[in-house]
Formats: structure tokens, C-alpha cells, sequence
């Protein structure tokens, strides 16, 4: 399978139309405090701050060990693509978001990643369960089951007809 050069919506197109013409599962995922995943790589010092000084302990500082700051989305990358390396997957060339594996018998599991949200698409639930399992061991997470929003996508499909509708419209009424 090949992936174009575009947007993510590109490809969550492509991924949804692949999986409605062969009858996919799509599940998601989403992340919770995901930029709290990183580890930072240097040691990192802040002010306390106002509301939580202690009396007589004014002058401390504190020391952080988990990547809150602008370096939080790179360290929470680094750390979800050894993740995903050690499971076996390995990510595309056209977008550095996009995970596949391809197991026995033809079978493949591709995991679509966008900051905190993520879609999984593959023949067997099977083994979408053992990834979400896996991924859940490591980070917290939110099972949200077969995707219904993605990026502001509402997603509804008819499995029977092998159609995914999709739409932005609460998105596009929130924003104006």
C-alpha cells in the first residue's frame, strides 16, 4: 500500500476508502495528557509557583522530570515511534505518522497517529485488541472503540454498503 503526498486528511481518506472497499476494522484511540509521555533529556529547573510556596522553602525550585514544555511534542514522538518500532511496525516514508505491520497470511494492522489521536485499521479486531493492549501498558489511554471523530471528522459508516460518510460540520458551525 502506498500513501500520497498530502494533508492528514488525505490520508484518513485513503485509509477509510481502503477500508470500506475490503471491509476494514477502524478503531481509535485517544491519549491522555499526551505530551506528559516524553522524557526530557536534560535536566530542566523551574520556579515554584505562586499558591504553592511552602513557608521556609521559598527559595527551592523544582525539578522536572516529565517534558511539559516546547520540546513535549518531539520527546512524546520519539518515545510513541520506539514504541511502535518495538512492536514490529515501522513507519511510512510519505508521512512519519503513519505505522504499518504486516502479519501472517497477508494480514496487516496500519495505526494512523495525530498528536493524541489515533486510528488503528486492519482485517482482524483480533489483533487490534492486542495492539490497544499494548499501547494502553505504556501510555494512558482512552479506547474509543470503532472511530466515530477524527481531526474534527464526524465519521459514520454503513458496513453493509461498505460506505463511510464524512463530515465537518459540527466542527465548521463550532468555529463560526
Amino acid at each position: 500500500m502506498k500513501f500520497f503526498p498530502g494533508g492528514e486528511d488525505d490520508i484518513i481518506r485513503t485509509m477509510l476508502s481502503k477500508a470500506a472497499s475490503v471491509d476494514l476494522e477502524v478503531e481509535q484511540l485517544d491519549v491522555k495528557t499526551t505530551f506528559l509521555h516524553g522524557d526530557l533529556e536534560e535536566e530542566t529547573y523551574m520556579q515554584q509557583l505562586k499558591g504553592f510556596v511552602e513557608k521556609g522553602k521559598e527559595n527551592l525550585v523544582c525539578w522536572l522530570n516529565k517534558s511539559g514544555l516546547k520540546q513535549a511534542p518531539r520527546q512524546w514522538y520519539r518515545k510513541f515511534k520506539s514504541f511502535m518500532t518495538d512492536q514490529g511496525y515501522h513507519k511510512t516514508q510519505t508521512d512519519h505518522c503513519v505505522f504499518m505491520k504486516k502479519h501472517d497470511g497477508g494480514n496487516f494492522l496500519v495505526l494512523l497517529l495525530y498528536v493524541d489521536d489515533m486510528l488503528i485499521v486492519g482485517q482482524e479486531l483480533k489483533k487490534i485488541r492486542i495492539l490497544k493492549k499494548a499501547l494502553s501498558k505504556s501510555f494512558a489511554m482512552r479506547d474509543m472503540g470503532p472511530a466515530k471523530q477524527i481531526l474534527g471528522m464526524n465519521i459514520v459508516r454503513d458496513r453493509t454498503k461498505r460506505l463511510f460518510w464524512l463530515s465537518r460540520e459540527k466542527y465548521v458551525t463550532k468555529v463560526l
